[in-house]
């Protein structure tokens, strides 16, 4: 399955792949029945960066999905930013760990953590400092 074969445009979707690293994970840490929490906070070079965390206490409020029996949930503001998102799995020669396609950012970070949307009514840019 491509990345594009994953995107659904009402969710936040995870590649077979990601899915794959978040058993691994839960299985590791002992955290069976928690769920994937994927959120966008304030910061980064960029304006935005990416969070994710196991979860244990799903709100009412929040956006839930279930790939292959992983749990994935997005809080109610993080979701307009993350809508259509792909997370996937990368394991290469420059490292290994989450990255998300996401086609509401404008620009991106070169490490992939913070993003620009165009909401912001910015040109987008780079790093300038480094990545955080």
């Amino acid at each position: 399955m491509t990345l594009a074969e994953t995107i659904d445009t009402d969710t936040v979707s995870l590649t077979p792949t990601a899915v794959a690293a978040v058993k691994d994970l839960i299985a590791r840490k002992n955290l069976e029945g928690y769920a994937l929490r994927i959120f966008v906070s304030g910061g980064g070079c960029s304006g935005f960066q990416y969070g994710m965390a196991f979860e244990g206490n799903i709100r009412e409020e929040d956006h839930q999905w279930e790939y292959s029996g992983v749990k994935v949930v997005v809080d109610e503001i993080s979701i307009d930013y993350l809508r259509g998102a792909t997370v996937d799995y990368v394991d290469n020669v420059m490292g290994a760990g989450f990255k998300i396609e996401n086609p509401n950012a404008l620009s991106s970070c070169g490490c992939g953590n913070s993003f620009r949307t165009k909401s912001e009514g910015s040109e987008g840019g780079s790093c300038g400092g480094g990545c955080h």
